[in-house]
C-alpha cells in the first residue's frame, strides 16, 4: 500500500488557541478513515491543511506533494466536498457539467450523467433552485466522475434527512470506492459511517488521541456489560469510560484481556461513538 498522507509535528495556532497541536499522521491508500471530534477539536483546520487552504508548521506531504507549494498539481488527484454547498448557484446543471469538462482533465461527463440519471436532478435546472439534498447529489456525481486518488469530506451530509444520508454513503462505497482510492470523512454522525470505515482518528483540543484500524480496535478495547453486583466489582478495575445501562453499567477497558473480565458480564467490541466518548470524556 502506498502512503497517501504523511504528517509530522503538524501545528497551527490562532492566538492562544492550538487548533492543530503536534499531529503525527500516516494514511495508506485503499482505506476509508473517519475523522471524529467535537466542535472546535481542530478537524476542519487539519483538513484545510491537507487541501493546501491554510498553512501549518511541521512536515506535510499529500500524494507526494506539498499542499501549499504544489497545490495545483495535488488537486488534480484530490477531490473535496465541504459541509456547505460551494457550487455556483447561478449556473444550470448542464452548464456546470460543461464547465467541469473543460477545466478538469480527469472528469468523465458520461459517468457523471449516469450517476445523475438515478436522481431527480435535471440538467436544465439552476443549481440555486435545487434542494440541499439534490445539491449534495450533484456534487457527489461530479466528484465520483473524477479519477482522483484521495477524497476528503467535511460533514458532507450536514442538514440532510436520514434517507439522503444513507443513499449518499451507499453511492460513495458502491460507485466510487474501489479498494485503491482513499476516503477521509469528518462527521458527527458516527453511527451512520461506522460500517464503511476501515480506520478511525479521534481529535480533541487539536491533538490526535487515537488512530487505529477497526480490526485493531477489536483487539485493543473491550466493552463489558455488567449487571447487579458484577457492576460494582467491575468498578474496581481500571476502565477508561462507563455509562449506565438497564440494570447495570457498561464499561470500556483498554488492553484488558477477556480472561480478566470473564464472569463479570457480556463482552463486546465498543462502538466507535461509545469509544470516542470514553477516550474524550472518560
Amino acid at each position: 500500500m502506498q502512503t497517501i498522507i504523511e504528517a509530522q509535528n503538524l501545528r497551527r495556532s490562532f492566538g492562544d488557541l492550538n487548533a492543530v497541536d503536534g499531529v503525527d499522521l500516516s494514511v495508506s491508500s485503499g482505506n476509508v478513515i473517519g475523522l471524529i471530534g467535537p466542535n472546535g477539536a481542530g478537524k476542519t483546520t487539519l483538513l484545510k491543511a491537507l487541501l493546501g487552504l491554510t498553512h501549518c508548521d511541521g512536515d506535510l506531504s499529500v500524494l507526494g506533494y506539498s499542499p501549499m507549494a504544489d497545490r495545483g498539481l495535488m488537486m488534480e488527484e484530490v477531490c473535496f466536498i465541504a459541509d456547505t454547498a460551494v457550487l455556483p448557484r447561478w449556473m444550470r446543471v448542464g452548464d456546470l457539467l460543461d464547465y467541469v469538462t473543460g477545466t478538469h482533465r480527469r472528469f468523465n461527463r458520461d459517468q457523471a450523467e449516469a450517476f445523475l440519471a438515478s436522481t431527480d436532478v435535471e440538467q436544465n435546472r439552476r443549481v440555486g433552485d435545487l434542494s440541499k439534498g439534490m445539491t449534495v447529489q450533484l456534487h457527489l456525481a461530479i466528484v465520483m466522475a473524477i479519477d482522483a486518488r484521495l477524497l476528503i469530506l467535511d460533514e458532507p451530509t450536514l442538514g440532510l434527512d436520514i434517507l439522503f444520508r444513507k443513499r449518499f454513503y451507499e453511492q460513495l462505497i458502491n460507485d466510487y470506492f474501489d479498494g485503491e482510492r482513499t476516503i477521509l470523512v469528518s462527521t458527527h454522525q458516527v453511527e451512520e459511517v461506522q460500517n464503511i470505515l476501515t480506520h478511525v482518528m479521534f481529535m480533541h483540543h487539536g491533538k490526535l488521541i487515537l488512530h487505529e484500524s477497526l480490526m485493531d480496535i477489536e483487539d485493543r478495547f473491550q466493552e463489558l456489560h455488567a449487571l447487579g453486583d458484577a457492576a460494582q466489582r467491575a468498578e474496581d478495575l481500571p476502565y477508561i469510560g462507563k455509562r449506565n445501562i438497564l440494570g447495570g453499567k457498561a464499561f470500556i477497558f483498554e488492553g484488558a484481556s477477556a480472561g480478566e473480565l470473564a464472569g463479570l458480564g457480556e463482552l463486546r467490541t465498543p462502538s466507535v461513538s461509545d469509544l470516542f466518548v470514553a477516550k474524550v470524556g472518560g
